[in-house]
């Protein structure tokens, strides 16, 4: 069943076009991220769900029903900032019951829905407290439950947890899937951490330039990079570019790159993407890494430079033809292999993505 409907919305300032004819769908009870880089149009799309921002052009459908021109207080959303937007003289359950109020819900029902939403939040027991005696996570938990209390039929969220330090942003990382799970709600969440959208959501679209590139599971948009730009915003990524020869590409050393998924027709120019992760690495007899076979790629190499990281470590490589690569190896022995080290690249022809034009 599908929550929130775009249809065809399309924005501009000026002659900058900030959202080119979005057309979109989130099902009932999903989590969704929108994730893409500063401009590409993922907080003006948010807003204009919300009715802070009205379209140019286009509708938006929440429940079945046209709220393309309703107001935000008629839209029955729930909306946590990246600011929280508490209001500091109010208490804690002033603050979660204000969007109550402004519904004409008072007294003994108010306190229960607001008892319900701190409890939801893990925050029992702090109702009388203000907001600048919480934590940042406390009170990005407040703006949750204020948020929550109205049961909303979408919460909308706005990289609420930006101005979290690390520890804090993974525990709410951890806190709003909880919620989110636990209360049902279709929830639509902007961001530009790409870590963040893969662990929170059950599907991830990747905004480009004002309009949709990617849209599917975290798996999905990972595994399957639809073009460069999905690929190359969405984690690290080695490019390979090559013409296509049967069921690969040659390189222009002469290195042959197979893949397992669809290419263009013979004699075309491709691009084939290969995550870092995916490449196991060997020494130049091939030992130690992918001892190849039918479907596997094999590249000789040498180590231009390694960092250690801890729990991987990171290496440049570099192949025929000047092309440098991106290998991040586990971290099973400690074993580090020094630049101008000979070694052999290999990995699977599933793991060969071929990209479309942007």
């Amino acid at each position: 069943m599908t929550a929130v409907d775009v249809s065809a919305v399309a924005k501009s300032y000026g002659k900058a076009d900030i959202l080119s004819d979005i057309s979109t769908h989130f099902t009932q009870g999903s989590f969704t991220s929108l994730l893409g880089p500063s401009g590409s149009g993922k907080t003006t799309l948010l807003r204009i769900i919300a009715g802070f921002v009205a379209p140019d052009r286009g509708k938006v459908t929440i429940g079945g029903r046209d709220v393309t021109n309703v107001p935000v207080w008629a839209r029955n959303i729930g909306m946590v900032f990246q600011s929280y937007a508490l209001f500091p003289h109010m208490s804690v359950a002033d603050n979660v019951a204000f969007g109550l109020a402004r519904r004409g819900i008072r007294g003994a029902q108010a306190r229960q829905e607001v008892d319900r939403a701190l409890e939801m939040v893990r925050l029992p027991g702090f109702g009388e407290r203000k907001p600048k005696q919480l934590s940042g996570g406390q009170q990005q938990r407040v703006a949750l439950a204020r948020a929550i209390v109205t049961r909303p039929s979408v919460l909308l969220l706005d990289e609420p947890l930006s101005a979290l330090d690390r520890r804090l942003r993974q525990e709410m990382q951890v806190e709003l899937v909880r919620i989110q799970r636990e209360s049902g709600l279709t929830t639509i969440f902007v961001t530009h951490d790409q870590e963040e959208a893969l662990t929170l959501s059950d599907k991830v679209a990747i905004l480009d330039r004002g309009r949709i590139v990617q849209i599917g599971a975290p798996t999905e948009v990972y595994e399957r990079p639809a073009n460069r730009f999905a690929a190359e915003f969405l984690g690290d990524t080695n490019f390979l570019d090559g013409t296509v020869e049967g069921d690969g590409a040659v390189l222009p050393s002469g290195e042959r790159i197979v893949s397992a998924l669809a290419l263009p027709p013979a004699g075309q120019r491709v691009t084939l993407a290969v995550r870092p992760e995916k490449i196991d690495i060997g020494d130049a007899s091939g030992l130690g890494g992918d001892e190849g076979g039918p479907g596997v790629n094999r590249l000789p190499a040498v180590i231009r430079a390694s960092i250690y990281s801890g729990t991987a470590i990171i290496y440049d490589v570099e192949a025929a033809g000047g092309l440098v690569l991106k290998v991040f190896a586990q971290n099973r022995d400690a074993r580090l292999r020094s630049p101008g080290d000979p070694v052999t690249l290999s990995w699977s022809a599933n793991h060969t993505v071929p990209l479309a034009a942007d």
